[in-house]
């Protein structure tokens, strides 16, 4: 049924994302979801929304998402930010689809790091927007001083996937600064775990754009929420192709649910804390074993045991039910990317290791 297939979508060469399987007693360390539940009162509001007969099912969402928007300006209400500066949508990959259509799409390239977020490329297929991977550097970090040259925009996750390597702000704000007729997309999917957010710049410089996700450090990969927070002209943009595509992106029970996280600090606190503490814990003992850990601050692990393939050892743990990344690209492939779980669930990866490693 090709035949039917248009130019475009012949030319595709779509994500892939991670490997959900469905396997009993499985330790599920390779989509980066957090190990713990969502807020309690995540739970609560989604109740409450639906009521007791599920009526208000029957009625759109407000198309705006503005008690989301006000949600998100409170919670960064120590950088000043207002609703007006916010962009809401389903999840963080919907809000960089339209990001790249908006605000990438011009004649010159866009450029993003060589090894970084696999669905970058993938927009640039859909969109037909040129790019130039710029590489990274042998300790696998971001060089601020390659993306001072003419471009269409620039983009990159900070902290990267899959390294984990996280840029300062006043790294970031170099980039900003020396590309002031491009606009510099910051993607924060991991920021929570260990790296200092870039909102913090965005009333300072109108062409950075930050997104975030409530996937990772909320745990709420399930009801697929994500965010835009920049100058109102670059939301205006996101907005005018976001009403040309689907005016309604988040459901009445993924807004209620949101709100509810991001007014949760408490739980936000102790639950992202838990996972730093577990990372820091794992890459030591990792260290111990014989492998090259990336620092990471996120909320998972890129590393290499010098002496062991990757790929075979992902499939020896896979053996024992447990699942971690492993990507058959240029200069990673020798690398696995572990999603940090539970201590429970970090401690059967160690146990498994020390095994096949023995």
């Amino acid at each position: 049924m090709s035949q039917y297939w248009s130019a475009v979508v012949r030319g595709l060469t779509p994500y892939t994302p991670g490997e959900q399987p469905k396997l009993a007693n499985l330790v599920k360390l390779n989509t980066n979801e957090n190990p713990y539940p969502p807020s309690p009162k995540v739970v609560a509001a989604i109740q409450a929304e639906l009521g007791e007969d599920g009526a208000r099912l029957r009625l759109y969402p407000d198309p705006e998402g503005n008690s989301l928007k006000a949600a998100v300006a409170r919670h960064y209400r120590a950088y000043d930010i207002s609703p007006r500066q916010v962009f809401v949508g389903n999840s963080s990959d919907e809000v960089l689809a339209h990001v790249f259509q908006a605000l990438l799409k011009h004649e010159a390239p866009i450029l993003f790091p060589d090894i970084t977020y696999s669905f970058y490329p993938v927009y640039c297929g859909l969109y037909g927007i040129q790019y130039e991977a710029i590489p990274l550097d042998g300790d696998f970090a971001i060089r601020p001083e390659q993306y001072a040259q003419p471009n269409g925009g620039i983009i990159f996750p900070n902290p990267n996937a899959p390294t984990g390597r996280a840029l300062s702000l006043a790294e970031i704000e170099s980039i900003v600064r020396a590309n002031p007729d491009s606009v510099v997309v910051i993607d924060e999917a991991y920021v929570d775990f260990g790296a200092d957010t870039a909102i913090a710049l965005v009333n300072q410089h109108p062409n950075l754009l930050v997104t975030q996700t409530l996937s990772k450090s909320r745990s709420l990969a399930g009801l697929r929420v994500g965010f835009a927070v920049g100058h109102p002209e670059l939301i205006e943009g996101l907005d005018r192709v976001k009403n040309s595509f689907n005016s309604y992106p988040l459901d009445r029970l993924a807004l209620a649910g949101a709100v509810a996280a991001l007014e949760d600090t408490v739980w936000f606190e102790q639950t992202r804390q838990a996972v730093i503490n577990s990372r820091e814990q794992l890459s030591r003992r990792l260290a111990e074993l014989g492998f090259t850990v990336i620092p990471s601050a996120a909320n998972f692990i890129f590393a290499r045991h010098p002496d062991r393939d990757a790929a075979g050892l992902a499939q020896r743990l896979r053996e024992r039910g447990i699942i971690v990344r492993h990507f058959k690209l240029p200069r990673i492939d020798q690398f696995l990317r572990i999603s940090i779980g539970t201590e429970t669930e970090c401690a059967a990866l160690l146990t498994a290791l020390v095994e096949i490693l023995a």
